[in-house]
C-alpha cells in the first residue's frame, strides 16, 4: 500500500504542476494574441511581442503554440476572435470584470454567466462595476540579479513618462496613463528586463469577502480563471486575512 500511495502522491503533484503549467501557458497564448493584434504579428516590428514571446520562452512553451497563438492574431486558420469584458457581483456584493477573448460570445457569455450563478454571484450589465475600477498601463521589473536601486528605478520610470512605482522585496511595479504605457516599456527595456508590460484594471477600493462566503468566492474565481476563454480576472475584493 505505501508505493501505491507514494505513487499516488507523485501522480497528484504532477497533475497539479501539469495543471499550473497549463494556465501559465493558457495566459500566455493570450498575451501573445492580443501583443500581436495590437501591433504586427512579426516581432522585429513589435516590441511588446518580443517580450511576450520572451516570456514563453522562459517557461518553456512550445514553439507551436507560441506560433498558434500569433497566427489566430493574423486571422490564419478562419477563426475570429473578440475581446469582451464582463461584469459582475461575487458573494458578498464584491466587483468582479472578466476579460474574455473568445470566437464564440454566445458560448463565452453563458459560461461566465454559470460562473457567478453556480457561486452566489450575478452577472451585471455593461458599466455595472467598472466605474469601481481605474485602467492603468502597467510595468513589472523583477528585482533578482537587478543592480539599480530603488531610486535609480524610479528617476528611469518617471523619466520614461510613468507616474507611480511600488516597490517589494521582488519587483518594481511601475504604473502608467494607458496611453503612455507604449513610451514607457520601450523606455525602460532599453534598460531593464520587463517581465510584464501591459494595461490593467485596478480596483479603486476593495471588499472583504464575508467569512461564510469564501468558499463561494474562491468557488467562482477559479472557475472564471479555469476558462479557456477567459484572459483575467479583476476583483475588487480581500480574502481575510486569516485566510491564506
Amino acid at each position: 500500500m505505501s508505493g501505491h500511495s507514494k505513487w499516488h502522491n507523485i501522480q497528484g503533484r504532477k497533475n497539479a504542476q501539469d495543471a499550473k503549467r497549463g494556465k501559465i501557458f493558457q495566459k500566455i497564448s493570450r498575451d501573445l494574441y492580443q501583443a500581436a493584434k495590437a501591433g504586427d504579428p512579426d516581432p522585429a516590428n513589435n516590441p511588446q511581442l518580443r517580450l511576450v514571446m520572451d516570456k514563453a520562452r522562459a517557461a518553456n512553451m512550445p514553439k507551436d503554440n507560441v506560433q498558434r497563438a500569433i497566427d489566430k492574431a493574423s486571422g490564419l486558420g478562419g477563426a475570429k476572435f473578440e475581446e469582451i469584458t464582463y461584469e459582475g457581483y461575487g458573494p458578498g456584493g464584491t466587483a468582479i470584470m472578466v476579460a474574455a477573448l473568445t470566437d464564440n460570445k454566445n458560448r463565452t457569455a453563458a459560461a461566465v454567466r454559470s460562473a457567478f450563478t453556480h457561486h452566489g454571484g450575478s452577472l451585471g450589465a455593461a458599466g455595472s462595476v467598472s466605474y469601481m475600477f481605474d485602467r492603468k498601463g502597467y510595468v513589472v521589473i523583477l528585482r533578482d540579479g537587478l543592480d539599480a536601486d530603488e531610486d535609480t528605478v524610479l528617476m528611469d520610470a518617471l523619466d520614461a513618462g510613468a507616474d507611480d512605482m511600488k516597490t517589494s522585496d521582488d519587483q518594481f511595479e511601475i504604473y502608467s496613463d494607458p496611453s503612455s504605457l507604449t513610451a514607457v516599456r520601450d523606455a525602460l527595456q532599453e534598460k531593464y528586463d520587463l517581465d510584464t508590460a501591459e494595461v490593467r484594471m485596478f480596483p479603486e477600493n476593495t471588499t472583504e469577502v464575508p467569512e461564510a462566503k469564501i468558499s463561494q468566492y474562491t468557488g467562482l474565481i477559479d472557475e472564471l480563471e479555469d476558462n479557456d476563454d477567459v484572459s483575467d480576472v479583476y476583483e475588487a475584493a480581500t480574502l481575510p486575512e486569516s485566510v491564506d
